[in-house]
């Protein structure tokens, strides 16, 4: 892949994404949107890979759009803005939908599209560094899209602490809050991450596959037609090859 503020390595299973674009703290632009995307979809397909893991370059994971870019949707008309926020939002829901887990690696500012695709991640490792934030309010924007990947991760009431301060929060009140999974030195980071990637690497991998399918489509649903769809899940998967294997070694053990 022809990159230009990516970096990506796929080793031992683990595909690890950076964002790089140091000199201004990752910040998003159209292209990097658009590769970040692909490059979630690419590796949803991607045999080779079992879990995806995105950090930022030097220090900082994402600071929001970058200030270019800004300059350049604020002169956009209605069908240019809305064609651009779409875009966005598909690189977000790649980021959901893999059907491998993903990691966010968080260290200094994660902010507005930044906090974004952290909230989009299924699991978020922070380490003392990490200063979260919903900033958009401030210049007059707000955070309609990210706002429903936040509120996958933490109550309405914390949500709206959030959004309509916009205040930045370290990794302690966001651990606290719910917003991130675990909160660790950042000497002890890197070890956290291949230990959360280890873990994931020991479970099927269809069966990760079909639980995250379940979290997508199950938030639609009322609860009967859950559990109808929940049971018909079930089914399938026991007749996946990696269960039938599963329940073999297991029997063989017992």
């Amino acid at each position: 892949m022809g990159l230009k503020n990516i970096l990506y390595k796929v080793e031992g299973g683990i595909a690890e994404i950076v964002l790089n674009r140091p000199e201004k703290m990752n910040s998003l632009d159209e292209e990097l949107i658009h590769d970040l995307g692909d490059m979630l979809r690419d590796f949803s397909v991607n045999e080779e890979v079992k879990v995806v893991v995105i950090s930022g370059a030097a220090g900082n994971f994402c600071s929001g759009l970058y200030l270019d870019y800004l300059q350049k949707i604020s002169e956009y008309d209605i069908l240019q803005n809305k064609d651009d926020s779409r875009k966005f939002k598909n690189m977000l829901l790649n980021v959901y939908n893999c059907s491998k887990p993903v990691i966010a690696k968080v260290q200094g500012y994660c902010l507005a599209g930044g906090c974004g695709i952290a909230s989009a991640c299924d699991i978020i490792i922070a380490d003392e560094s990490a200063k979260f934030g919903y900033t958009e309010v401030k210049i007059g924007f707000i955070p309609a899209i990210v706002m429903l990947f936040l509120l996958k991760r933490v109550t309405e009431s914390h949500a709206k602490d959030l959004l309509l301060t916009a205040r930045m929060i370290n990794a302690d009140e966001a651990y606290r809050m719910g917003f991130i999974n675990h909160f660790v030195h950042s000497t002890e980071l890197d070890e956290k991450v291949n230990e959360v990637c280890r873990m994931l690497m020991k479970n099927s991998g269809t069966s990760l596959k079909l639980t995250k399918e379940m979290f997508t489509n199950i938030s639609g649903m009322d609860f009967d037609k859950a559990l109808e769809y929940a049971c018909d899940l079930n089914a399938v998967t026991r007749m996946t090859p990696d269960c039938k294997n599963g329940v073999a070694k297991f029997l063989s053990k017992a």
